[in-house]
């Protein structure tokens, strides 16, 4: 896993214009042409859908109904990606569920008739409400919130599966689901893991490194087998538990510079990093940390 595969590079690529507002994505494609979709069944009846414009996304098909896991980057993306589902179950889409609010997670929305349940976490919404401006838009804003947790119960080739929509925290934002099926020990994790590469953190959507580790370790404690994220390989706790040390050990060398009296600056050129010409849209992690460590005083 130290090697991030090609599809995971040219999805890490599509997910630096997620930022955008959705009217500008849509007017902005992405630089490079985005690997075809592919559907991978995961277990049992939960599928992951690689490629497209935009996240990886999921489904999960039950006896009547099939339910989505994210709405990829654009409006065609997710009707290719609705097509590709339909190859497996010809079943309707009945509900959307959004990990969080990124551009590359729900500016496809469009693309999904209207009328499914849309279900986020009850910050997603707010976030998504204040960056859908259009009637179009709008009409997607999730219908169903919840705080901490929102268990479902559909009926499925095993009798009835329950899928558990868990929220432990500030994180990548202060929105992130994580849709979890305890039966199959399968988890969509959305942005809370990157594989061969420092973790995103939202700051402007309350998104914190410290609440990340909390949120890490509450993935390893759920007893799921398998991880699906947003912009990898399907994972393990290994995979998990690599991203949590180094983290880890970013934070623990940051504190101690920090007691030395490092300013910002110092510690950026201590981890080597450079600020691109233009500026940059997000702060690094070792940015992010800093801030989160002197805020915290």
């Amino acid at each position: 896993m130290d090697h991030p595969s090609t599809r995971t590079i040219v999805c890490l690529l599509v997910f630096m214009l997620a930022s955008l507002s959705p009217a500008q994505q849509q007017t902005q494609p992405p630089r490079q042409q985005p690997p075809p979709l592919a559907v991978q069944n995961v277990k049992g009846n939960i599928y992951q859908i690689t490629g497209g414009a935009g996240a990886n996304t999921g489904s999960f098909v039950a006896n009547k109904e099939v339910i989505v896991i994210d709405a990829k980057m654009t409006e065609d993306a997710a009707r290719l990606m609705i097509a590709e589902i339909k190859k497996v179950s010809p079943n309707p889409i009945s509900k959307l569920i959004l990990t969080h609010s990124d551009g590359d997670h729900v500016n496809g929305l469009s693309g999904f008739p209207q009328g499914i349940e849309i279900i986020a976490h009850e910050n997603t919404r707010v976030h998504m409400s204040k960056a859908f401006q259009t009637d179009q838009q709008r009409a997607y804003l999730p219908g169903t919130t919840f705080s901490d947790k929102l268990s479902l119960y559909v009926g499925s080739a095993q009798g009835t599966t329950r899928i558990d929509l868990l929220y432990f925290g500030p994180a990548h934002t202060n929105g992130d689901a994580v849709v979890f099926f305890p039966e199959e020990k399968v988890a969509f994790i959305g942005d809370l893991l990157f594989l061969g590469r420092d973790p995103l953190v939202h700051r402007a959507k309350n998104g914190t490194s410290v609440g990340l580790l909390k949120v890490l370790n509450a993935l390893l404690g759920l007893d799921a087998e398998s991880y699906i994220s947003g912009h990898n390989e399907l994972s393990t706790k290994k995979e998990i538990r690599t991203m949590l040390q180094s983290i880890e050990e970013k934070q623990s060398r940051i504190q101690t510079m920090l007691k030395e009296g490092r300013t910002l600056e110092q510690v950026k050129k201590a981890f080597n990093i450079e600020t691109p010409s233009g500026g940059s849209r997000w702060p690094s992690l070792v940015e992010v940390i800093y801030f989160d460590l002197t805020e915290k005083k």
